[in-house]
């Protein structure tokens, strides 16, 4: 499983960087959609499964639909494609469920928190990529957080002793968590030293503790809610990784740290 890991990030890194950099942004801004899509299945795979069919397949289609319409440079319609989110389910289940049902609320819920959850952030990334230097903070990102999660997994096999949240997440611990904040800042360091796109001061090391912390915090709320519905992993997509969802949580958590660092201080 280890070895699975590393060759898949061996894999999958240079051609994320290619996409990210010197790639055309079509490109990107269709990988960007398709993993929204399939991390959207995932999910409702895990926690909506017994969804309707039209619920499940009209969220997938109004996700395309705010990608679409952010690539258009038509961000006012971006809104209006996030209230679709709760109004088209709200008013399926009202036509087809006449009936009183306390599960309708939690149905409801379920079909919202998807697209919020998994594509709403993803979405942000786009409106970051499309600003001055926005693939040099995306790069920024995924170092930041990919270093702290490759310190907190090493960190905490080697010096873990205190559980971080046994109940989600028997594996984690302070001592990995804590590791994972030294390699954030370790990385943001270091990619600054190479790509001067911010000076190195207090902010953007607080910006990198906080991208940290909020992955961390995504790692162990997709933990929570497999471990509600009983299932190991996301999906099988990614060798070693399992789906996509489990790849990018920490990921989603920090995308609106990152923009609303630049959308305050930067821009």
């Amino acid at each position: 499983m280890h070895l699975k890991r590393w060759l898949t990030a061996i894999v999958l890194i240079p051609i994320l960087i290619l996409v990210i950099g010197p790639g055309p942004r079509w490109i990107f801004y269709i990988l960007l959609c398709v993993v929204s899509l399939a991390g959207l299945a995932e999910f409702y795979r895990i926690s909506g499964a017994h969804l309707p069919r039209f619920v499940r397949w009209s969220c997938h289609f109004l996700s395309l639909l705010l990608f679409l319409a952010i690539y258009l440079r038509q961000i006012l319609l971006a809104p209006v494609i996030i209230v679709l989110w709760a109004l088209v389910p709200m008013t399926y289940f009202m036509l087809a469920h006449p009936s009183l049902d306390r599960e309708l609320s939690s149905d409801i819920s379920k079909a919202v928190l998807g697209p919020v959850y998994v594509v709403l952030p993803l979405a942000l990334l786009e409106l970051i990529d499309i600003l001055p230097n926005g693939n040099l903070w995306i790069f920024f990102l995924l170092s930041v957080i990919i270093a702290s999660d490759t310190f907190a997994f090493y960190a905490g096999r080697l010096l873990g002793r205190h559980k971080l949240h046994e109940a989600i997440s028997p594996g984690k611990t302070w001592e990995g968590a804590i590791g994972g904040v030294i390699g954030s800042l370790l990385a943001a360091i270091l990619f600054l030293k190479i790509v001067p796109i911010h000076p190195l001061n207090m902010g953007i090391l607080l910006l990198a503790f906080a991208l940290s912390v909020s992955g961390q915090a995504g790692d162990l709320v997709e933990s929570m809610l497999k471990r509600c519905q009983g299932v190991k992993d996301s999906g099988r997509i990614l060798p070693g990784h399992g789906g996509i969802l489990d790849r990018i949580d920490g990921v989603i958590f920090a995308i609106p740290v990152l923009y609303l660092y630049i959308s305050l201080w930067v821009i």
